[in-house]
C-alpha cells in the first residue's frame, strides 16, 4: 500500500511553523507495511488543496491530511474533501455536545463558530478527540482511505495511535518494512558513503538513506518484506559489513546519540566526569544530564568565559593565558585537568575555541576549537578546525568532545589507553 501525507495550513508556509506531524505519520504508516510515497504542504487555499487531494487520489491508496479542521473560516479541509468526493456535510448532534461540554468545563460558552467543527460528509466515521474539539474523520472511496486529522501535534498523536492505527492495520499488506539506525562521528558524509557504497551493491533488498549534520552521519539501511526472519538477516549481514567498513567511526547501531553512547561507557566503567567549558557554554554538560541517572557519572561542570575563571575555577596558570592565548592547546590542557582535580572526577574535559562570528586571527581562525580530556595520568588535547555558523560550530565542537571520551573507553578496552 502506497500513503500520501498533506499538511494543511499557511503557516507552514512560513518560517515560523514546521510540520513535525508528517514524521510521526511516516513512521506510524512504515511500521503498518505502509510506504509514504509523497509529503505536501499545502496552504489555507481551497483550490489548492482541492487539487492536492485529487492528486493523491489519483495514485495513492491512503491519504492523510493534518490540519484545516478547526472552527475558522481559513480551516477548510472538511468542506473540501465533502465538496471533492460529492457528499453533503451533516450536523452532528453528538459531536456538538461534546464540544459544548468541553467549553462548560472550563467556564466557557461556545462560539458559534465551533459548530463547524460538528459538521460530517455523509459516510464518514467519527475519530474521537479527547484532547481538543476537532473529531477527527474516516472517509472510504473508490477502495481509498481519507484520514482527516487535527494539526496540533499532541491531539494528532493521539488519535492516530487511539483511533486510526487498528483500522489501517485490518487493510495493511503483510509486507513490512524493517530497519536499522546507524550513527558515525568523525568523518564527512562522502567518505561515509563511499566506504559503504560497495556494500549495498551485494543486496538488492535493501534500500539505505544517509543524513548529515554537524559532527554526525546517519545511516538508515531499510528492508521492505513479508518474511521477517529474511529481513532481519539482511539487515543484520549488512550492519557487520558496515562495522567493518566503518571501523571506530560508527558508534552505534541502534540509534544511540554519541551522549547515550557515553553515559553507557561512564556508567560500566564506574566513572565519573566533570566539564570545564568556555565556546560551547555549557552544551557538553546540558546534553550528558538530559539524561537519566546522569547523577552517577556527571559530578559537575563551569562555564569559563573569562581568563580571570579559568584561573579561579580550574586553576589554569594566568602566565600559560597570557602567553599562549586562551585559545589554545595549553589552556584546553590545564582547563581539563585542573576541572578533574578540583572536582575529583576520573575525567576532566575541556573545551576552548573560538565559535564565531567575530574574535577569528590569521592564526586562530573562526572554527578553531581545542578540546582537552585528563584523567589520573595527565592532559591530552585534539585541535579542530570546524566549519559553519556559531551554532553549527558549537555543535561539532560538543560531538568531538563526547566522541573523546567515547573513544577513550574503547582505546582503554584495546589496552591502547
Amino acid at each position: 500500500m502506497n500513503a500520501e501525507i498533506i499538511a494543511v495550513g499557511s503557516e507552514l508556509l512560513t518560517p515560523y511553523r514546521l510540520d513535525t506531524n508528517s514524521l510521526l505519520l511516516t513512521a506510524e504508516l512504515n511500521q503498518l507495511g505502509i510506504r509514504v510515497m509523497r509529503k505536501t504542504v499545502v496552504g489555507d487555499n481551497r483550490q489548492e488543496l482541492r487539487e492536492a487531494l485529487e492528486h493523491a487520489l489519483s495514485h495513492a491508496d491512503v491519504v492523510v491530511c493534518s490540519g484545516g479542521l478547526g472552527p475558522t473560516e481559513d480551516d477548510l479541509t472538511r468542506e473540501t474533501v465533502a465538496e471533492l468526493l460529492g457528499r453533503k456535510l451533516q450536523r452532528n448532534e453528538e459531536i456538538l455536545r461534546g464540544i459544548q461540554e468541553r467549553f462548560r468545563k472550563f467556564g466557557r460558552a461556545m462560539p458559534e463558530t465551533n459548530v463547524r467543527q460538528a459538521m460530517v460528509p455523509e459516510g464518514a466515521d467519527v475519530l474521537d478527540n479527547p484532547r481538543g474539539t476537532a473529531p477527527g474523520l474516516w472517509l472510504e472511496t473508490n477502495g481509498r482511505f481519507i484520514v482527516l486529522l487535527p494539526g496540533p501535534p499532541n491531539e494528532l498523536k493521539a488519535m492516530f495511535e487511539n483511533e486510526v492505527r487498528q483500522r489501517l492495520a485490518r487493510h495493511a499488506p503483510k509486507r513490512r518494512l524493517y530497519t536499522r539506525d546507524l550513527r558515525v562521528t568523525g568523518m564527512s558524509e562522502s567518505d561515509a558513503d563511499h566506504r559503504v557504497a560497495s556494500i549495498y551493491k551485494k543486496y538488492a533488498e535493501a534500500e539505505h538513506t544517509i543524513l548529515a549534520g554537524p559532527g554526525e552521519i546517519q545511516i538508515h539501511p531499510r528492508v521492505w518484506s513479508d518474511d521477517p526472519a529474511a529481513a532481519e538477516r539482511i539487515l543484520n549481514d549488512l550492519v557487520k559489513s558496515f562495522e567493518l567498513a566503518l571501523g571506530e567511526n560508527l558508534f552505534s547501531t541502534t540509534g544511540q546519540t554519541i551522549e547515550e553512547v557515553v553515559a553507557d561507557e561512564l556508567t560500566q566503567h564506574r566513572a565519573t566526569i566533570a566539564t570545564a567549558e568556555s565556546c560551547t557554554g555549557g552544551l557538553i554538560a546540558a546534553r550528558l544530564t538530559n539524561i537519566p541517572g546522569s547523577s552517577t557519572y556527571f559530578l559537575g561542570g563551569v562555564v569559563c568565559y573569562s581568563n580571570d575563571l579559568k584561573t579561579a575555577w580550574t586553576r589554569v596558570p594566568p602566565e600559560i593565558i597570557e602567553s599562549k592565548g586562551a585559545v589554545s592547546s595549553e589552556v584546553a590542557l590545564a582547563l581539563a585537568d585542573g576541572i578533574r582535580k578540583s572536582t575529583g572526577a576520573l575525567l576532566g574535559l575541556s573545551v576552548t575555541g573560538i565559535a564565531g562570528p567575530g574574535g577569528g586571527t590569521a592564526e586562530k581562525p573562526v572554527g578553531l576549537v581545542h578540546i582537552g580530556l585528563a584523567d589520573e595520568k595527565g592532559p591530552k588535547e585534539r585541535a579542530f578546525r570546524f566549519p559553519g555558523d556559531r551554532e553549527r560550530i558549537r555543535t561539532q565542537a560538543t560531538n568531538a568532545a563526547l566522541d573523546m571520551v567515547r573513544r577513550y573507553f574503547l582505546y582503554a578496552a584495546r589496552g591502547k589507553g
